[in-house]
């Protein structure tokens, strides 16, 4: 950040996204030929796609997409699969106009009245779907998903990305929905921070040797992996602001799963992997890299697999992540890199930028300069899937 700047401060209480109004658009001082592109956004499911269209003999054990008190949730029997608590928070924005994929046009109309050309639309509401006990439903689960967003990408006409949804707990799996996904044309995945358990019961651990059939696949693909905040609640309920209190949980949830491709040898042993972190902002980066250097010096000794780089050239060449407003992380964008950060607007979260968008976009260019800045807000996302040029 340019010394005597101010970062951007934080926007005042807006209230839920069902009740803002996108304000009017701002010199945003970007270059004018800039094309806006959200990396993280989020899209409810608002159409019952799965009791529709799984073969018949599987219409009874598939989840089914229903709207409680505004909120588009999945459900079994007539009743919600997600806590109350959950349901609660898709209460304050599932309402809102395009925030489900029952209306493309008033999907596309959000995005114009915010100033924002593209998109990248994660999964809404269907985590239970990433641990759904029954593996052969779950597989044929995200094949409906990735068909149907891949149906909403194209009548958007190249400006909604979906992100699907594939089979991580065995190599073929992962090799036939990986495919499939490549051929829908999506450019992207999502791949949950907890891969839960194998048929064994037996934790899941990505960097085992047993992994390495999904990791090729994937290489193979060349179609880039997505990681989310969002999974885990936290170990207790709080009596008071127990929402707060979670999401300052969520979001700094990659340690883990960042450790596993650098300490535990995947990107080694696939180095044509590249990998997005969304939602956790881009502040956690250096000091993530700071303390894995100095615990791969420290326990070097101790190690039973031996890096072949450092640390800061795992995350430089293979990885990227988005953020919101994170005035800290632009102030440390020289040890992040300007080509490894994207910016989204998360539309249309409680923490999304719906209603001060130019504001967020204007803040990035005062920290980081016009030239800078057009890279964050677009050419690095379009880089990351594959669609620029």
């Amino acid at each position: 950040m340019a010394a005597g700047t101010k970062p951007m401060t934080f926007p005042p209480r807006l209230g839920a996204p069902k009740d803002r109004r996108p304000c009017p658009l701002t010199d945003r001082r970007l270059p004018v030929s800039t094309e806006v592109f959200s990396a993280d956004d989020h899209i409810s499911l608002g159409e019952d796609i799965f009791h529709q269209r799984a073969p018949e003999a599987m219409k009874d054990r598939v989840p089914r997409v229903m709207n409680v008190e505004g909120a588009w949730v999945l459900g079994m029997d007539g009743k919600p699969m997600l806590p109350r608590a959950f349901t609660a928070v898709l209460e304050q924005y599932d309402p809102l106009a395009g925030s489900h994929t029952g209306d493309v046009e008033a999907r596309l109309a959000a995005l114009d009245s915010e100033g924002v050309s593209k998109e990248l639309a994660f999964p809404n509401a269907i985590l239970a779907l990433l641990h759904w006990p029954d593996a052969e439903v779950r597989e044929v689960c995200f094949r409906i998903y990735n068909e149907h967003i891949a149906e909403l990408q194209e009548t958007s006409n190249g400006r909604i990305y979906g992100v699907g949804l594939v089979n991580w707990w065995d190599a073929d799996g992962a090799r036939r929905t990986v495919d499939e996904l490549k051929a829908l044309g999506l450019k992207t995945f999502l791949l949950p921070l907890n891969p839960g358990k194998d048929d064994e019961k037996r934790p899941i651990d990505y960097a085992s040797s047993a992994m390495d059939g999904v990791w090729e696949a994937i290489e193979e693909s060349g179609i880039p992996v997505s990681h989310h905040i969002g999974e885990n609640p936290p170990s207790a309920p709080s009596e008071f602001n127990a929402l707060s209190g979670a999401m300052l949980v969520s979001v700094a949830p990659f340690r883990d799963t960042f450790g596993r491709y650098v300490f535990g040898g995947i990107l080694d042993r696939h180095p044509g992997l590249r990998v997005g972190w969304f939602e956790g902002g881009i502040n956690w980066v250096p000091s993530a890299i700071q303390d894995a250097e100095h615990i791969a010096a420290s326990f070097d000794h101790m190690s039973n697999l031996t890096l072949q780089h450092d640390v800061q050239h795992y995350w430089d060449n293979h990885m990227v992540a988005s953020f919101m407003v994170d005035p800290l992380g632009l102030d440390l964008i020289d040890r992040i890199g300007v080509d490894r950060v994207m910016w989204s607007t998360d539309f249309p979260h409680n923490e999304s930028t719906y209603g001060y968008t130019g504001d967020s976009l204007a803040a990035v260019v005062e920290a980081v300069g016009a030239e800078a800045a057009e890279a964050i807000v677009s050419g690095n996302i379009t880089r990351f899937l594959g669609i620029d040029g």
